[in-house]
């Protein structure tokens, strides 16, 4: 009878070290990041972000997808940002299926994004660029690769966020404009009421025609120890450009300063795993670098405005670093729905127009807004009725991330920060597929380039209020 009794406790005793070691797993914050390059093996190579193709023959800085990977012992999800223009969801969808065989985190648990860098290689057709098979098979399988690397290198991590400002490297870029000063649209239309890159201080310049986002979001991801292993920021600027091709825009420059500013750039002492800095893009579509309300400002040389953007902004991240409260153990959550979306398709008189538009050009490549709009058109002959969009929210705590698969307005951004139930909001966009510019209603109304139909601007003008509409009810969802 009494080896029964022991015997009995010590079963007892076993199954309650086991809850016990469950619970300990369960609340044991992991985290691991990864730079993976991304860089095509071959050159040239297509070049889109312009109305005309262009070629890459060098590369300047190397093209990343930067991936983060969280694991609060209950779930674990992973986020890419990708150093490219814009992103088919085809190609993130096949990154997704090759990540989740490897890593086991589903799909649905995983956002890949696009920075919006104007200076790296096609993989979506727009205007007079295409991709070249070679390059997204080979973009597909790295991202993939990035993300499983990733999650390779989790560790015990404590994890924090904070938010700077920083209104002085982004400006919105669409103007009110005195009627007679704006040029006719690639339709021959005359309706436009704003302009987007009117020029500095051009006549008839009125006012800018939104707001812009200043935010600056940093996620932090430390080791137990302290050392720095990741951050994430998001800050609502397009791009800055004016350079040449393959680079990664100040996108890239800011990873590695931001390295720098922690500790953990070049010449600092080496951390291992290598900390990865990572600038996400926010709702940027009607917002740029240029002040055109004022005088340009005096000539650079190339890739000193990138560094100048890049310095600035990584500066005002490392502030909102230093007052970061670290979490040994927060929740995370995750949900996503997918959404049907109107195109905006032509009509058979609008087809007939653009076809002897470009029967009269001079082939293959098309001069002008008219010539380039009218191909558009007849591309998006074929475009269905409707399009199918993927949304995502994401809870980290008290700080919430959502996502967007277009080129977001800032002020839709900023509707939904301030209908939020999280404290701290920041969306990503260009994430989950490409679905073009998304204007609110009344910019539509305004008209302008961002709003040209074309398959860089397609969806139905009532997508937004659609779109803030699910991300406020995913929101909800994490928050329970």
């Amino acid at each position: 009878m009494k080896s029964l009794r022991c015997l009995c406790l010590l079963l007892f005793t076993l199954i309650s070290m086991t809850e016990l070691s469950a619970a300990d797993t369960a609340k044991t914050f992991r985290a691991g990041a990864f730079a993976q390059d991304i860089t095509p093996k071959k050159l040239p190579i297509s070049v889109n972000g312009n109305m005309r193709d262009t070629l890459a023959t060098k590369v300047h800085d190397p093209l990343h997808a930067r991936c983060l990977v969280l694991d609060d012992g209950r779930m674990k999800l992973a986020i890419a940002v990708c150093d490219s223009c814009m992103i088919p969801r085809e190609i993130m969808d096949a990154a997704k299926q090759r990540a989740t065989k490897a890593t086991g985190i589903p799909e649905n648990h995983i956002l890949i994004s696009a920075t919006h860098t104007h200076e790296a290689p096609t993989v979506g057709g727009v205007f007079q660029s295409d991709p070249d098979p070679d390059y997204v098979q080979q973009l597909t399988e790295q991202i993939a690769e990035g993300i499983t690397k990733a999650h390779a290198l989790r560790q015990p991590a404590k994890i924090g966020w904070g938010v700077g400002k920083n209104s002085e490297q982004v400006f919105n870029r669409r103007w009110f404009r005195e009627a007679d000063k704006i040029p006719a649209d690639p339709f021959d239309g005359k309706t436009d009421q704003v302009q987007m890159n009117p020029g500095y201080q051009s006549p008839g310049l009125i006012k800018p025609a939104g707001p812009i986002d200043p935010d600056v979001t940093v996620i932090a991801v430390q080791s137990l120890g302290g050392k720095p292993l990741a951050i994430l920021a998001n800050y609502s600027l397009h791009y800055v450009g004016g350079v040449e091709p393959l680079s990664a825009d100040y996108f890239g420059a800011f990873a590695e300063r931001i390295a720098q500013l922690v500790g953990a750039g070049a010449g600092a002492e080496k951390v291992d795993p290598a900390f990865v800095g990572i600038m996400s893009n926010g709702t940027s579509g009607d917002c740029n670098n240029i002040n055109f309300g004022k005088e340009p400002p005096p000539k650079s040389q190339p890739y000193e405005r990138i560094k100048l953007v890049a310095d600035s902004v990584a500066q005002t991240a490392f502030a909102a670093y230093t007052s970061i409260k670290y979490h040994d153990w927060v929740p995370l959550a995750m949900a996503e729905r997918e959404i049907e979306l109107g195109v905006r398709r032509p009509s058979e008189a609008e087809i007939v127009r653009a076809k002897e538009i470009v029967a009269q050009a001079k082939q293959p490549i098309l001069q002008g807004l008219k010539e380039v709009y009218a191909r558009e058109t007849i591309l998006m002959a074929n475009y269905p009725p409707t399009v199918k969009a993927r949304l995502q929210a994401i809870r980290i705590g008290e700080l919430a991330i959502l996502s967007s698969p277009c080129e977001t307005f800032a002020e839709i951004g900023l509707d939904l920060k301030r209908r939020s139930p999280f404290p701290t909001t920041c969306t990503i966009e260009l994430a989950n597929g490409y679905n073009g510019y998304l204007p609110t209603p009344e910019q539509h109304k305004l008209g302008g380039y961002e709003t040209w139909r074309a398959r860089s601007s397609y969806v139905e003008v009532d997508s937004s209020p659609k779109i803030v509409k699910t991300l406020l009810e995913l929101l909800t969802e994490v928050r329970k």
